[in-house]
């Protein structure tokens, strides 16, 4: 009699947590969502996250709150939602420095690869290697010779170690095998509105961040990071038919949870995300940033799990042979 009662308890604790997901699955989410952008509010990261947000939010029935918490290159915005309840209401849209921070930063604060689940991948922001609008270099290849020419005064701006235009700036000085003198701002602001004044030579930025200055005539472009052409810059080379395949960089925004958030809740944030993927909306706003969503099959915790990985493993060598470090 013992047995069977213990049988049926155990039945009945087991049908309890079978409905109890059910019935999470069915209501979630039921008040809003804190997305977090660890980046200052009006980068390129939080236009990305702005639209996203919105749009999610329709299909979410509840409004997802976009957070600005900058600082320590991302990691900052990171370890707060890997320390937040992991209750499907917090969740991270972080850029490509989701995977160079786990080398960047030697003691973090937390496991990048095991403190976060995932919700998939938002889109993949082509990058254009630019100028300052009176730097008398007509195309890319003037550009390699010039800075190869004056390495020890050619400025290169980003902004701040672990930034996009970091990175991208560090594949550029690596494929010319010539370092460069790099300037490291607070922000991508103070970094582009220094190269519009001329107090710097070069930058390697987003388009997101980039698009409206080189379409108004104020930098120069000369090249795209992308494997192909882009259709709002279609006479820009890409840096692959300049003869640097190596230089070829996206920056690629994905959306995190806390490590235990309910599978339920993830999947409902990957099916919202999917919906948002196809919005007509987003996709003309990142046309107009020189970027697309990702196709629907990359808005899933699969990919941007594998994409993770394989990011960490890609940057980890290029930092290293660098010797930059951001601790």
């Amino acid at each position: 009699m013992k047995i069977l009662n213990t049988i049926l308890g155990a039945a009945a604790f087991a049908a309890a947590g079978v409905m109890a997901t059910a019935a999470f699955a069915q209501t979630y989410p039921t008040r809003s969502i804190t997305m977090v952008v660890p980046f200052a509010a009006g980068g390129p990261t939080d236009t990305v996250a702005r639209l996203v947000a919105e749009s999610m939010s329709k299909d979410l029935g509840q409004q997802i709150i976009v957070e600005n918490v900058g600082g320590a290159g991302g990691t900052l915005g990171a370890g707060r939602v890997a320390n937040a309840d992991a209750d499907g209401y917090t969740v991270l849209l972080h850029h490509i420095g989701m995977a160079t921070s786990a080398t960047l930063y030697r003691k973090l604060p937390y496991d990048t690869l095991n403190a976060f689940d995932y919700v998939g991948l938002v889109t993949d922001v082509p990058m254009t290697v630019v100028a300052r609008k009176d730097l008398d270099v007509k195309d890319f290849k003037g550009l390699v010779e010039y800075a190869k020419a004056n390495s020890d005064k050619v400025t290169v701006a980003n902004a701040g170690i672990g930034a996009a235009s970091h990175l991208c700036g560090m594949l550029f000085m690596s494929a010319i095998e010539t370092p460069l003198v790099t300037v490291p701002y607070k922000g991508t602001g103070p970094a582009m509105t220094d190269l519009l004044g001329g107090q710097v030579d070069i930058m390697c930025d987003q388009t997101t961040n980039t698009t409206k200055q080189i379409q108004g005539g104020t930098i120069k472009a000369y090249a795209v990071t992308s494997p192909e052409r882009l259709a709002i810059f279609k006479d820009l080379p890409t840096v692959a038919e300049e003869g640097m395949p190596a230089m070829q960089v996206g920056i690629w925004h994905g959306i995190y949870t806390p490590k235990g958030t309910p599978a339920e809740a993830n999947e409902r944030l990957s099916k919202a995300l999917q919906v948002a993927l196809k919005d007509p909306n987003i996709a003309t706003r990142f046309a107009e940033l020189g970027t697309l969503p990702s196709p629907e099959a990359d808005g899933t915790p699969s990919a941007l799990k594998a994409k993770l990985e394989s990011e960490i493993a890609r940057w980890e060598p290029v930092i290293k042979a660098a010797g930059q470090y951001a601790d």
